[in-house]
């Protein structure tokens, strides 16, 4: 199942510009499950797009964009398959191709984010979400979802924007290492938001995009959904603003969980890679 159903003569790995991976893993998910499913379900709304780009003027997927096989998830624990994750993320990179990671659950992008910043280590990783992310453990596990912020902020520098929810400890640890966070009122309510933000990225930037960014009221299917959230025009507009001043080197979307009969949350998630894609090319 290709992205966007393209023809095999722009899906080869060889010519490929974009590698998507899709990653149906959600094993540390704590409210609602069903992230494992938001990969072939972003896939199967691709194939009902327009690949002509009415924004951007252009088809993207004469770029070429080839779509792994589902990689096989790790059950011995999230530490493992964030190493499978890195992994696959190695070999893509390693052919200077761009990967674009389908979650499954937050905690996916930690194993991407490893392998950037071997590939680019002065690489930057502005994270979008709803949720901080920053606990230094959760559950027994301190590679939940609820870790991934912290664990990435370990790394290399993080910005955050879209935050609207956190734990007492998180807000301590934020104010205590002055975190780049932006919240999701800055961000709709401030004029020229976008230059705050994109003034902490560096040169090189991963972007994840937890889908609960995004306001419920056009995304209601995450797994932890939260009010007051920002649009489709403003993510787009970040998005935008980053592509023209530095070089996204990959991007993840993830923590989609289909709810069956409702599908615009689904093509959100697919023309919205699709758009970030001809952002890079």
């Amino acid at each position: 199942m290709n992205f966007g159903g393209i023809d095999p003569i722009f899906s080869s790995f060889e010519k490929a510009a974009f590698v998507v991976v899709p990653v149906p893993y959600d094993l540390t998910s704590t409210y609602q499950p069903g992230s494992r499913n938001g990969p072939l379900a972003i896939l199967g709304a691709s194939h009902h797009m327009e690949l002509y780009d009415e924004e951007l003027g252009k088809e993207t997927y004469f770029a070429g964009i080839h779509t792994l096989p589902p990689l096989e998830v790790d059950a011995r624990g999230p530490a493992e398959m964030m190493m499978t994750i890195r992994q696959k993320i190695l070999e893509i990179i390693s052919f200077d191709k761009t990967p674009v990671i389908l979650g499954g659950e937050h905690s996916v992008s930690l194993g991407a984010a490893w392998a950037m910043k071997e590939k680019y280590p002065e690489i930057s990783v502005l994270q979008l979400d709803a949720h901080a992310d920053l606990r230094d453990s959760y559950q027994g596990s301190p590679y939940s979802h609820a870790c991934v912020g912290r664990r990435i902020w370990e790394l290399c520098p993080l910005v955050q924007a879209g935050i609207r929810s956190m734990s007492a400890e998180e807000a301590s640890f934020m104010t205590k290492n002055k975190v780049k966070t932006f919240s999701a009122d800055f961000i709709l309510e401030e004029n020229q938001w976008w230059e705050a933000i994109c003034e902490n990225l560096r040169d090189d930037v991963y972007i994840t995009i937890d889908l609960d960014v995004l306001d419920p009221a056009i995304m209601p299917s995450t797994g932890t959904p939260e009010p007051g959230g920002i649009y489709w025009k403003d993510l787009l507009r970040l998005v935008r603003e980053i592509a023209g001043r530095y070089r996204i080197r990959g991007f993840d979307v993830v923590e989609l969980a289909p709810i069956p009969g409702m599908v615009a949350p689904d093509f959100l998630a697919a023309k919205l890679i699709y758009r970030i894609m001809g952002h890079l090319r």
